[in-house]
């Protein structure tokens, strides 16, 4: 059982706070919605497709001041950072292509030069040729910076 404090001990502050975080919560998702995720990778600005999901719109969160990653080449396919923190994901057994951005256990960035098959939750896919990506992340550890725009 639970057992909560009589209504006569809340303060009207507190209960008129909550209220409020309730009323500006979804005006802040909305502003978020509105805007755009934009990826660097070191100096060079790419095009990407993000997706509308939970996981995107987390990111979108933490990126509303901008997020700098450091990443780190795995594989030998992948550039793999951390993001600090964990976020909301649905992880799925996918089979990645060049160029796919995903999140892996919950907290991880990855971006793929190449493909893999693990369970990830996909988050968008960059624009160029596996070429161009394998110029941009293939040789030697990288910086991402994800901002909105």
């Amino acid at each position: 059982m639970i057992r909560r404090p009589p209504r006569s001990t809340q303060s009207r502050s507190s209960a008129a706070s909550d209220v409020y975080k309730r009323q500006t919560q979804p005006k802040e998702d909305d502003e978020l919605m509105n805007k755009t995720l934009s990826l660097k990778i070191g100096n060079t600005k790419v095009d990407v497709n993000w997706l509308e999901n939970d996981s995107v719109t987390a990111l979108k969160k933490l990126a509303k001041d901008g997020l700098t990653i450091e990443m780190h080449m795995y594989g030998g396919f992948e550039q793999v950072g951390s993001l600090g923190t964990s976020i909301t994901s649905a992880d799925t057994r996918i089979t990645t292509s060049p160029g796919d951005i995903v999140l892996y256990s919950s907290n991880q960035i990855v971006i793929f030069y190449d493909s893999n098959t693990w369970a990830y939750t996909k988050l968008g896919h960059i624009n160029l040729s596996k070429s161009e990506l394998n110029d941009l992340l293939g040789d030697g550890d990288v910086t991402i910076t994800i901002t909105l725009k």
